[in-house]
């Protein structure tokens, strides 16, 4: 008996958003005050820094459990699933609805019963919940999700990552720039099959890096209470560098798998130069150089989705819509994520 990911499916929004669309954008610095250089140069620096060259947006009439609801119906076809038969829905997020131009979160009811009831699934002893976890939150539901499995009150589980972060930036911020829409979902179960989850690790520091994300007031002095989400981008980075290679580390030293054994590693689409970053270092704990094509990468076009960008990477590559990459029956997986919390989490899984 394993534990493995038996269907997968994403939602990739329609609306493209270019860096050139930043160029008529007012970016202010935190006190207000205006930077030296030009829009094109700021948003030369940020390609360099993020590797985004585009991301999409969610379109005026959809909300984050609409883009929820469809990775999973995606999902479920993908698993030959019958949704009755679903133990649990978990939906990981951050914001819940936010109606486009509103900016109110709507968390109630929740995202995993409304994507129950748009799945029409009558079953009341599928169990549906959100998990708030940070960027992190997909792969901790996975995590939740082989839990409930291994325990025996559960065969089968439904974990969604999905996000609307467009409608929470500040537009004079322009770490604004990075945010993206989008949802991506899995069916996890029991199977006869080989491979499966091997290990986890999660870890959640909440001292000084509990606020390295948060919630804050518009860069621009004049504009109203409404909160936009803020960070320390400097602090997370050098947090990311300590704290998730070791992490990834601990995580496969509790496999059976070593190093050399790893085909991909599937890490949240925060920011490209902080992500090859953080594998290079976890390549150097074994000394060792990072191998080409070992992290593939969607962020250019796709931007950062949070809690979508590890279900809708795998997606991709899964359904071979990102080559060169390719993921073969056997493979093996290390899956990691960082967000707001600040958390860290890391799968070893076997394809």
């Amino acid at each position: 008996m394993s534990i493995k990911i038996t269907g997968l499916g994403s939602y990739i929004p329609n609306k493209t958003v270019a860096n050139e669309d930043f160029e008529n954008h007012s970016f202010l610095n935190a006190d207000g005050s205006s930077f030296k250089q030009n829009n094109q140069v700021i948003i030369k620096k940020f390609m360099a820094i993020t590797g985004i060259e585009e991301r999409r947006y969610a379109t005026e009439n959809l909300n984050t459990s609409d883009m929820a609801y469809v990775a999973a119906q995606r999902a479920i076809k993908n698993a030959l699933c019958d949704p009755e038969t679903i133990d649990y829905i978990i939906v990981s997020h951050n914001f819940g609805d936010v109606k486009y131009g509103d900016g109110q979160a709507d968390m109630i009811p929740s995202l995993a019963s409304r994507v129950k009831q748009k799945l029409q699934i009558k079953n009341p002893s599928c169990v549906a919940y959100d998990l708030i976890f940070g960027c992190p939150g997909w792969v901790e539901g996975v995590i939740q999700a082989n839990a409930f499995i291994k325990a025996g009150i559960a065969k089968k589980c439904l974990v969604i990552g999905a996000e609307s972060l467009s409608r929470v930036i500040d537009p004079h911020d322009r770490d604004s720039m990075i945010y993206a829409d989008g949802a991506g979902a899995s069916i996890i179960e029991e199977t006869n099959d080989e491979g499966g989850i091997f290990s986890h690790e999660t870890a959640s520091f909440t001292l000084e890096e509990a606020n390295f994300i948060f919630n804050g007031k518009s860069y621009h002095t004049e504009a109203d209470k409404t909160y936009f989400i803020k960070m320390h981008g400097r602090k997370i980075y050098e947090f990311a560098l300590t704290n998730v290679p070791l992490a990834m580390k601990k995580c496969l030293d509790k496999s059976k798998f070593g190093i050399n054994d790893v085909s991909k590693i599937l890490i949240h689409q925060a920011n490209e130069k902080m992500d090859e970053a953080i594998v290079k270092r976890f390549y150097e704990l074994f000394d060792m150089e990072m191998p080409e094509n070992i992290m593939p990468m969607c962020i250019n076009k796709l931007g950062n989705s949070s809690v979508a960008t590890v279900p809708t990477l795998y997606d991709l590559i899964t359904k071979g819509n990102l080559a060169p990459h390719e993921i073969k029956k056997g493979d093996v997986l290390l899956l990691a994520s960082v967000g707001a919390g600040m958390n860290i989490n890391a799968i070893v899984y076997q394809h």
